[in-house]
């Protein structure tokens, strides 16, 4: 056999699965073979391992085939590392959320047990709780798609300038004291804000999602920082209690976009700022060209969000509720010159990819591959800018 390589049958015995687990997952798509050799045997290296470890605990986690296969699958050391405290994460959460069906499940018993009538509230309470479940999960998928994206930015942008590093740059902080983010996400923007500026300001972090707000808890400190879970259409703070209100690439996700606009006016004070980011028609346009040309059917997203709230019409949107808006373009593009980075940013997007690519992923990295190949690296543009609104309208 060759070095380096183990059959199915190695593989599996030192892994202490089934063999017919790996020609399951080898058939479903979610983990071929690094090589086929040419007497046909199937052939795994110590990475197919990584990948292994990650398919057993998602699918203990809870996650289906179709969800892990559009997961990120990289084998350098980052890529495993950001995959295993990802994975201890959840894990954690699911700890809590045991916790807390276990207290449940314990106080009805109780109450069963004392009064011998059952309390249909807190059967109720025991639904709830249990579906918890999914939510969690969902939670952790959208903290993968996160990272997925950031890190190719990260990894492949022209300008030394990070957008979270620009987007920061364009805050006036010395007009500003009380601050609100809505829709924060992990809270990646204050990674790139210098702690000095931080000190002595009151910044309220907040989310529409709960477990967003949870990894920004998680990554901030708690000095000056205030944690909420939040919908931006029906703010619970009261009238001019904010210097600034940041909306990073958020507005487009609103279903009602002038309500939002609406209540993000009324929490400002008149001499705060309102700075809104968003993306052109132009933004990664050479992605979606890609897949196409691989399979027409793909579609990434179920809608373009940019003409939900874009480059194109975010000032006019803008306007009408805050007077005048300023904007400024980042500049940047970005050259990959990896597959796998991009594969999993595209099986991260929102639209029907997963259907066409799942059991095609191998077929579709080796299509990127030559791609890059073929032109030294993939251009692909990058149409990104904030609006800058004031109080005074």
């Amino acid at each position: 056999m060759q070095e380096g390589y183990y059959t199915s049958g190695e593989f599996a015995r030192k892994a202490n699965v089934t063999i017919r687990t790996i020609r399951f997952y080898d058939k479903q798509g979610i983990l071929k073979p690094s090589k086929v050799g040419e007497n046909g045997y199937r052939l795994y290296t110590d990475e197919d391992f990584g990948r292994l470890q990650r398919i057993l605990s998602l699918r203990y986690l809870g996650f289906s085939l179709e969800e892990i296969t559009a997961m990120p699958m990289g084998d350098d050391a980052d890529d495993v590392a950001r995959s295993l405290a990802m994975q201890k994460s959840l894990i954690q959460k699911r700890i809590r959320h045991l916790v807390s069906m276990d207290r449940a499940l314990e106080d009805t018993q109780r109450i069963v047990e004392q009064s011998r009538q059952i309390d249909w509230s807190r059967i109720l309470q025991l639904i709830h709780i249990t579906n918890m479940e999914h939510a969690i999960i969902e939670q952790y998928k959208s903290a993968v798609n996160i990272d997925v994206r950031i890190g190719l930015h990260r990894r492949f942008s022209r300008n030394p300038v990070s957008w979270f590093s620009w987007l920061a740059d364009q805050i006036d902080f010395d007009r500003a004291k009380d601050i609100l983010e809505t829709g924060c996400g992990n809270g990646e923007l204050w990674q790139h804000v210098d702690p000095k500026i931080i000190s002595g300001r009151n910044i309220h972090v907040t989310d529409v999602s709960a477990g967003m707000v949870e990894d920004a808890v998680a990554r901030l400190p708690a000095e000056g920082f205030h944690f909420r879970t939040e919908d931006c259409q029906k703010l619970s703070y009261g009238d001019q209690s904010f210097d600034a209100v940041i909306a990073n690439h958020v507005l487009f996700y609103v279903k009602d976009i002038p309500r939002a606009l609406g209540e993000i006016r009324r929490v400002l004070r008149p001499e705060g700022a309102f700075y809104c980011s968003t993306y052109g028609r132009l933004h990664m346009k050479e992605i979606t060209s890609l897949v196409q040309e691989f399979d027409p059917r793909i579609s990434l997203s179920e809608v373009s969000l940019y003409e939900l709230f874009g480059l194109e019409n975010g000032q006019d949107m803008l306007r009408r509720v805050f007077g005048k808006a300023e904007m400024r373009l980042y500049d940047d593009e970005l050259l990959v010159d990896e597959a796998e980075p991009l594969l999993d940013y595209i099986m991260s997007c929102h639209g029907n990819q997963n259907e066409f690519l799942g059991l095609r992923r191998g077929e579709f990295k080796n299509f990127l591959d030559g791609k890059i190949r073929e032109k030294g690296g993939i251009r692909i543009t990058k149409q990104a800018g904030i609006f800058i609104c004031d109080g005074y309208a």
